[in-house]
């Protein structure tokens, strides 16, 4: 585990970055919807289908018990990543909006009457699941309100959330403001009116080192994709005493403890949750993920970023026209969220790309945070491991040749 970063080092582990777009080098600023993937996660998942693809927990031969010990053996590596107590507290699913689903389909524990607060910050994944359990149960939705940065205040949160509350959920980091939430404070004001919190981790879970023994989380959800991992992939922890008390919502095969002609029994945890075959291959691959991002070291990780990130600030700050939306530069993390006056979102993102620069436009799954920002859609910038000072000075060039684009009179 280094204390710095070697960026150049790291980029040869990508081959897709090794590419031009349009005749440029390409940019990659787009991680927030999904991460490039090393050779290393490549070759785990091709290592797998060319050395022992099988289906894992039923077969005795070797191939499944190698497939079986790679499957369990990623679960290992998920619990120790994430400091959870048991292996059972790590269900896989198909990714962060499975694993909110999950919890949002199986928990039982609110009744008509019951509220659910959650932020105008949240994904979709974050909050459809939410209002549809409310739907259903006849039960309130309540937001927390949002500093003029798009950040809770404390205040606010103990002010939201009371004896009536049953659920908080919220996300870690937003994936449009780049805002970074005190979960773990959160999560102690929920806990002491006797409600469970569930965190969306998707933009956390990459860039930052997790804890769910400090953190003190009742569930929390994040995908592969966005980490180095595949695609097809994510994780759901719960606790463990929750999880037990929880229903599946998926029934067939491998999650079965007896079948008979007219009813069922369920097998333990954690596969009790996973109906069918596994994720086997992107389990894998996400393991993979995870150990290399552990070499590099979160703490180098995170101050990588974080100079990118005040560094892509400053310089997209003195393009004129441009409006920065979230948290400043020192209290966010890797991702900018950006309009340029009189110029479609989507006609940035278009001109950009013809200079080799890749980044996001729309409303990001987050229409809610939208309204509040008062946009229908918004351009957006995100960074990892394997971004540079270049990719930020193309970013700005194409935005001036963009902004000189647009303004000229034809």
């Amino acid at each position: 585990m280094a204390d710095t970063l070697n960026v150049n080092e790291i980029i040869e582990d990508f081959p897709i970055l090794k590419q031009q777009v349009n005749g440029k080098r390409l940019a990659y600023l787009d991680t927030t919807a999904t991460s490039q993937k090393p050779l290393q996660v490549i070759e785990a998942i091709d290592d797998y289908y060319k050395r022992y693809n099988s289906n894992v927990h039923r077969g005795v031969h070797t191939l499944g018990s190698l497939a079986t010990d790679g499957y369990e053996g990623a679960r290992e590596t998920v619990r120790r990543f994430i400091n959870a107590h048991y292996f059972e507290e790590i269900i896989f699913t198909r990714g962060t909006t499975a694993s909110i689903n999950l919890v949002a389909r199986s928990y039982a524990n609110i009744s008509e009457g019951d509220e659910i607060v959650v932020t105008e910050m949240e994904h979709h994944a974050n909050i459809v699941p939410w209002q549809e359990l409310a739907h259903r149960k006849n039960a309130s939705l309540k937001f927390i309100p949002m500093t003029e940065t798009g950040e809770l205040n404390i205040e606010d949160v103990k002010a939201t959330i009371n004896d009536k509350t049953k659920i908080v959920a919220v996300a870690h980091v937003s994936n449009v403001l780049g805002t970074i939430n005190d979960v773990k404070e959160i999560a102690k004001v929920a806990h002491e009116h006797g409600a469970i919190i569930s965190v969306d981790g998707a933009q956390a879970a990459p860039h930052m080192k997790l804890d769910m023994q400090d953190l003190d989380v009742d569930f929390y959800s994040f995908s592969g994709h966005k980490m180095l991992g595949p695609t097809g992939i994510g994780v759901l922890y719960g606790k463990r005493d929750l999880l037990k008390n929880m229903e599946p919502i998926e029934y067939g095969g491998d999650m079965i403890d007896f079948v008979g002609k007219y009813d069922a029994t369920w097998t333990d945890l954690p596969v009790k949750f996973e109906a069918g075959t596994p994720l086997i291959a992107q389990a894998i691959g996400l393991a993979e993920a995870i150990k290399y991002l552990e070499n590099i070291g979160f703490d180098a990780i995170h101050a990588h970023e974080k100079e990118l990130t005040e560094y892509a600030y400053e310089q997209m700050s003195q393009v004129e026209d441009l409006e920065i939306y979230g948290p400043p530069k020192d209290r966010r993390a890797g991702v900018i969220t950006f309009n340029i006056k009189d110029i479609h979102p989507h006609d940035v993102a278009t001109a950009l790309d013809t200079e080799g620069v890749a980044v996001r436009a729309g409303h990001h799954c987050a229409q809610p945070l939208m309204k509040w920002l008062g946009q229908s859609s918004t351009a957006r910038a995100s960074f990892y491991i394997y971004n540079t000072k270049e990719d930020i000075d193309q970013l700005v060039y194409a935005l001036k040749q963009t902004k000189e684009f647009f303004s000229y009179e034809f």
